[in-house]
């Protein structure tokens, strides 16, 4: 399955939890979760909260970074749970592409009254 098709799945999933769980005010790891859940009962592959070794200079760190959720092995999902949206989490998730090699990623808040207006695409040479 290609990044925008999996990338479509996790659009339709995030408005299915959204509107089931009655839209903001959980934590986000509720969200996530249920995410998930959703991905899955779709047949996708989907890790969560995958822990990724950085490497400084070619030294490993002690501090993996961690993605909230990894969907086919190829679309990361950094789920937030805020009423600000803030232009780092795109930065963030973009470090989190380049670092791996992957192309696509995906921030879905999950704060948002429609979270349609909270999910934004974040490519890295796609």
């Amino acid at each position: 399955m290609a990044e925008n098709e999996v990338s479509r799945a996790i659009y339709e999933c995030a408005i299915e939890v959204h509107r089931t769980l009655g839209g903001p005010g959980l934590l986000e790891g509720v969200y996530e979760e249920s995410l998930a859940w959703e991905l899955e009962q779709k047949g996708l592959k989907v890790q969560r909260q995958v822990q990724v070794p950085i490497k400084y200079k070619g030294r490993g760190l002690g501090t993996p970074m961690r993605l909230d959720l990894l969907v086919e092995g190829t679309v990361v999902v950094e789920c937030k749970a805020t009423a600000e949206y803030h232009a780092i989490f795109e930065a963030q998730v973009l470090t989190y592409l380049r670092m791996t090699g992957l192309k696509l990623g995906l921030v879905v808040n999950f704060g948002e009254k429609f979270v349609k207006d909270g999910i934004h695409r974040v490519v890295n040479g796609l």
